[in-house]
């Protein structure tokens, strides 16, 4: 009997939550999450979310993990590999580290429910520099999350390319500056 066991597909997550005022007084005025996905064939598929609470940092990485993992099990991935430069949110669902704060305790129990309902999830901590796509995706919702009206943003690839045909004619020079001497009448 011969098994082929598929590549697993990876998933980037980041949260971030947009803050203002002093330490001591810090009002959160809009959160976001980025997910980015990599199928088993390399295709990257970014999402992002304004999230429609406010909320701490850690409370929209949690988010940001939990909608991930949500959007895998809607597409019933098999194997996936997790990601994220946060020791906190990659530790606690290995229990490496303790779920100390009581309002991240449901966000904690539904991450591992997905987690199980996966067939097989592996969680990494990786470097800030390997997050990176993620991460822009988070501050630019948790930006337009702060926004007072509903803000739809395209983001769009593209590169200018000036046509061939473009000749810059002699008389105009760039880079050159020209200095005339005009008569001065009295």
């Amino acid at each position: 009997m011969f098994i082929e066991m598929s590549e697993p597909w990876k998933m980037f997550f980041d949260g971030a939550a947009q803050q203002d005022g002093a330490r001591a007084g810090v009002i959160f005025i809009g959160a976001g999450a980025g997910v980015i996905f990599i199928t088993p064939e390399g295709e990257v598929l970014p999402f992002s979310f304004s999230l429609t609470e406010c909320c701490s940092n850690n409370m929209a990485e949690y988010q940001a993990l939990i909608l991930g993992l949500e959007m895998a099990v809607n597409i019933k991935m098999s194997r996936l590999k997790v990601f994220r430069d946060s020791q906190l949110v990659i530790r606690q669902p290995l229990s490496l580290y303790e779920v100390k704060k009581p309002e991240f305790i449901p966000y904690h129990k539904y991450a591992l429910k997905l987690i199980t309902s996966l067939d097989c999830v592996t969680l990494k901590h990786v470097p800030r520099k390997e997050n990176k796509q993620a991460d822009a995706l988070a501050n630019l919702a948790s930006t337009l999350a702060s926004c007072s009206e509903e803000i739809k943003v395209p983001v769009c690839q593209r590169w200018v390319v000036p046509p061939l045909n473009y000749d810059i004619e002699e008389k105009e020079q760039v880079g050159v500056v020209s200095v005339y001497e005009i008569e001065k009448k009295d």
